[in-house]
């Protein structure tokens, strides 16, 4: 139903812990694209008593799509359980004050997810089972949802087993995980192993990063492409590059936090549906964003946090649209001459090879799909 042949190695660590009675609380460090949301989704319809209705499990995501997306896999793994409903504390999800939720399930952003608790008092929180946590690290770097979790978790009875997800786990990351969870079991990956071994990662040296672009697409067949722009006039830029390839007569469409959450769900799903076959996106939809015909990354600029150093985490985010469970991708990422130094950083990082390409040699990009 949903492609898995043998658990991945989060499902095979976490599963026995999440599914273990009595419930055990888990702090476990795991990127997207690992199934983790298929292990916490399978915990989460474990936990519910499908003849009662009314909410039991929570689930708390930084972003609305991410939000959306957990629902889309835990509505395919539960399809089997017709009883077990889902629904999203989502702004734009509009629920009458005083309704009466009959959905076992709710999945949604801090700030809505406590507005439904507390203000219009459609959760009882004193009935909830289990909490969800996912993409931690970018709860606590994102302003007010780090507030907003603790303000929900604290509510929530002694009994509430705790699980807690999150690609890095820096002391910060740390600090937050034990305002939330006690007691918890910690399942952590070593850095090197999440370092996506199925995603062949190159750069170009280039001053024209746009004609190096155009070479890769004369050059090798792309099904679907992501293409991440940063930098200080961010928006522009990504407004720039999709201007251009429209006028090359590519189908183009571009993701930034600036646009309202009804437009970033359409071109998301314009995007899966294959309408558009490059996305051209903002750090916004590094993280979590699953579309199965990504086999290309291009890191139009590296991300790097405001200090100028690399930001390994979003790069790790970045290059793994593209390999989605185990398929190969290749990640290609545009420098000029004065960032080759923190190519060589992230590489150091990882543990990894990012093989330099000249983007002017046309035969050795069309070797790369062989």
């Amino acid at each position: 139903m949903m492609g898995f042949n043998r658990p991945s190695k989060i499902q095979e660590t976490a599963l026995p812990i999440m599914l273990a009675y009595p419930p055990q609380n888990l702090i476990a460090q795991s990127q997207s694209g690992t199934g983790k949301t298929a292990a916490f989704a399978l915990a989460m319809l474990s936990r519910v008593n499908a003849a009662e209705k009314y909410p039991q499990c929570l689930c708390l995501a930084p972003t609305y799509e991410l939000a959306l997306q957990i629902g889309q896999v835990i509505e395919s793994i539960g399809q089997f359980c017709p009883n077990i409903k889902v629904t999203y504390a989502i702004r734009g999800n509009q629920v009458p004050q005083g309704t009466a939720l009959a959905e076992q399930i709710v999945i949604g952003t801090p700030g809505t997810m406590q507005d439904w608790c507390f203000k219009r008092k459609l959760v009882d929180v004193k009935r909830i089972a289990m909490l969800v946590l996912d993409e931690a690290d970018i709860m606590i770097h994102t302003q007010g949802l780090s507030d907003q979790s603790i303000r929900i978790q604290r509510a929530l009875p002694k009994s509430c087993q705790m699980l807690l997800f999150s690609a890095t786990f820096t002391e910060v990351v740390r600090a937050f995980a034990m305002q939330i969870v006690s007691e918890p079991f910690v399942i952590k990956l070593r850095e090197e192993e999440l370092a996506l071994s199925n995603v062949e990662q190159y750069f170009f040296v280039c001053q024209e990063k746009y004609r190096a672009l155009c070479n890769l697409y004369g050059s090798i067949t792309i099904s679907q492409a992501m293409i991440f722009c940063q930098g200080r006039r961010t928006r522009r830029s990504a407004a720039w590059l999709a201007m251009q390839m429209t006028q090359d007569r590519h189908q183009v469409a571009i993701l930034t936090a600036e646009l309202t959450v009804s437009q970033r769900a359409d071109i998301i799903q314009r995007f899966r549906m294959g309408k558009e076959k490059v996305l051209i996106a903002t750090n916004v939809c590094a993280r979590g964003i699953d579309v199965e015909q990504v086999s290309i990354v291009v890191n139009f600029t590296l991300p790097t946090n405001k200090k100028g150093w690399p930001d390994f985490e979003t790069y790790l985010h970045r290059i793994g649209r593209a390999g989605r469970f185990g398929k190969r991708g290749i990640a290609f990422s545009m420098v000029e001459s004065d960032d080759t130094a923190t190519v060589r950083m992230i590489e150091e990082h990882f543990q990894t090879t990012i093989k330099q390409l000249d983007a002017e040699d046309l035969e050795e990009l069309g070797k790369l799909q062989n």
